[in-house]
């Protein structure tokens, strides 16, 4: 999804393009709390091994993990609890669909802020084997240097 003005990248699951291959994406809403809120507008989002599920006709967030905001006290959030995301039924149908073909999987690969509300952008994901990982460093590796080259190149004009 584009992000336009407005938008504040708050953390981005590199792993997830590294161990998947991302079909389709969604933007979705997502259910907080006041210090869940004010911990990802700090910046203290995780979403290391973090993956949605759809269960009973919504989707839900395992193991997104936000920090305790430090001025919470006691009505601080627990950090990886699951969490809520809000999307039309036209998209939940599509993904339950999708999620029981074999080998896909509901992937969070970003979060960010969008005109004030915290969005969640998952993935449709095939999950990656390992000579696919190989191959995709191979590619990044070599793209890397032919720029590095081109570079050189112009710099010795």
């Amino acid at each position: 999804m584009a992000h336009g003005e407005g938008t504040k990248s708050v953390t981005v699951n590199r792993k997830a393009y590294h161990d998947y291959f991302i079909d389709e994406t969604y933007e979705a809403g997502i259910v907080l709390t006041g210090t869940e809120i004010k911990s990802i507008r700090k910046g203290s989002a995780n979403l290391r091994d973090a993956f949605a599920r759809v269960e009973d006709g919504e989707v839900f967030l395992h193991n997104m993990h936000i920090a305790p905001y430090e001025q919470g006290n006691r009505f601080n959030h627990e950090p990886r609890r699951t969490r809520k995301l809000l999307l039309k039924k036209a998209e939940i149908a599509k993904l339950v669909g999708a999620s029981r073909e074999k080998g896909y999987a509901l992937i969070p690969t970003k979060v960010y802020l969008k005109r004030g509300l915290c969005k969640v952008e998952i993935a449709l994901a095939r999950g990656k084997k390992l000579h696919d990982k190989r191959e995709t460093m191979k590619r990044r590796d070599a793209n890397r240097e032919i720029q590095r080259a081109m570079r050189d190149r112009q710099k010795g004009m």
